[in-house]
């Protein structure tokens, strides 16, 4: 039965949690204090708040697997806030757990440190994991994570209103763009389409869908970043259009996050937004009297089909040199099979990793998130696949941009010009 632990540790500095990720490559773990030699016992170590009942399932959980192969389970939570330091501080002390929840853009930075094991050997066939989160698992031909939960963002929106107005889901930009408009006239109290500043997953499908790139790489290994390209700009352009010239959202949404948005459509103070697969789940649990009120749809390509979003989630992955590495790739199987990911899903609002999962769990669950579904298999994607990632979002430099181009300091050619010279500086070492 998974018993809960707590450790105290010092966080690091940023450049101290650099030193500690650089001394990743030498340290030996100790893997739940197995000291490099296998035990009879793994430490997993889970983020904190995803699941609001995580303890019962850890205790279903644990018990199932140590029942099945005799090795005992013991689940620490971490909260999301302390993750990175946490790890960080554990790989430099040589203290890391055998399995660990990493949310998806930390992995690539842990796998290129030499602190995660390559589950390559193991046979994983990474095409039954949702392409768009499995993609950051893997560096170069290596498999370091597998999937186990996904959120796709694609439109929730008052079905009712729609109903009312007479007005059908949009299937491209010009209808997206009308529909927000006749909702602005039809409803003068409300938000018909919030364009948050604080929310860099709302802005990456405008960039996608508008044919763009945030960044490749070079044959060289040099990244270039594509935000400035004719394209993303269009993108851009429309989306932030929507708020400047078109005034179907607020002011003050320059400062909103993704809480603040979902918060505006659960108070019904918004008629449609760009939210999580998961904030359905909340919205209604807020607002009970939202109830067969909202529904959502695919975000429209701007010509028609589907506009890629980003697929945010968590991966599962086994921590190198601590002796139990196959004992921590059988737990990882464990969580991420069809009994405890479907139960895991149905507690928290989140999709399953693996593709056959999400089908079985939309087709289970409530209707509204089938749209969804249809956005994470066909229509989802990643950041790029490097350490230096987490800088970029670190330093917020999507953030920064959108929130110059809603506050009317820069236009979008300057905006995205500045952000992608600050991308390209970051991800090539500058």
């Amino acid at each position: 039965m998974a018993r809960r632990r707590t450790h105290g540790y010092v966080p690091l500095t940023a450049a101290a949690a650099a030193a500690a990720l650089a001394l990743a490559a030498t340290a030996c773990g100790t893997g739940g204090g197995g000291g490099g030699e296998a035990s009879d016992s793994l430490l997993v170590w889970i983020m904190q708040g995803t699941n609001p009942d995580e303890t019962g399932f850890f205790e279903a959980a644990n018990t199932a697997f140590t029942d099945e192969t005799g090795i005992e389970v013991e689940v620490e939570f971490v909260p999301w806030q302390d993750a990175q330091n946490k790890v960080s501080t554990a790989i430099a002390g040589g203290t890391m757990p055998d399995v660990a929840e990493l949310g998806n853009t930390f992995t690539p930075g842990f796998a290129d440190a030499g602190a995660l094991h390559d589950l390559a050997g193991y046979g994983v066939d990474t095409s039954q994991y949702i392409p768009g989160l499995m993609e950051m698992g893997r560096l170069g031909e290596g498999v370091y994570g597998v999937p186990w939960y996904a959120s796709i963002r694609s439109v929730v929106y008052r079905g009712d209103l729609f109903e009312e107005h007479g007005l059908e889901v949009p299937r491209n930009w010009d209808e997206l763009r009308e529909t927000a408009l006749a909702l602005s006239e039809a409803e003068e109290d409300m938000i018909a389409f919030p364009v948050p500043g604080d929310a860099q997953y709302s802005v990456m499908p405008w960039i996608w869908g508008g044919g763009g790139e945030i960044a490749v790489e070079g044959s060289d290994g040099t990244w270039t970043s594509q935000v400035d390209s004719e394209g993303s700009r269009a993108g851009i352009e429309f989306f932030t259009g929507l708020a400047l010239e078109d005034g179907t959202s607020t002011t003050g949404a320059v400062n909103w996050n993704e809480i603040a948005v979902m918060e505006a459509v659960a108070e019904e103070e918004a008629a449609m937004a760009i939210l999580g697969s998961a904030n359905p789940k909340a919205i209604l649990e807020a607002n009970p009297d939202l109830e067969g009120r909202i529904d959502s749809f695919t975000l429209p390509g701007q010509d028609g089909g589907y506009m890629p979003s980003f697929a945010g989630g968590s991966l599962l992955s086994v921590f190198e040199g601590t002796g139990n590495e196959e004992a921590a790739w059988q737990y990882v199987q464990h969580l991420t099979g069809d009994e405890f990911s479907t139960r895991w899903s149905e507690e928290t609002g989140f999709f399953p990793g693996v593709a056959n999962g999400v089908d079985a769990f939309s087709a289970s669950a409530d209707p509204i998130l089938e749209p969804f579904a249809v956005q994470l298999k066909e229509a989802s994607r990643g950041v790029p696949v490097t350490p230096a990632w987490t800088q970029v979002e670190a330093e917020k430099v999507l953030v920064g941009m959108q929130q110059s181009i809603l506050n009317g300091e820069a236009t979008v050619d300057e905006a995205t010009g500045e952000a992608a010279d600050e991308i390209e500086r970051i991800l090539n070492g500058g």
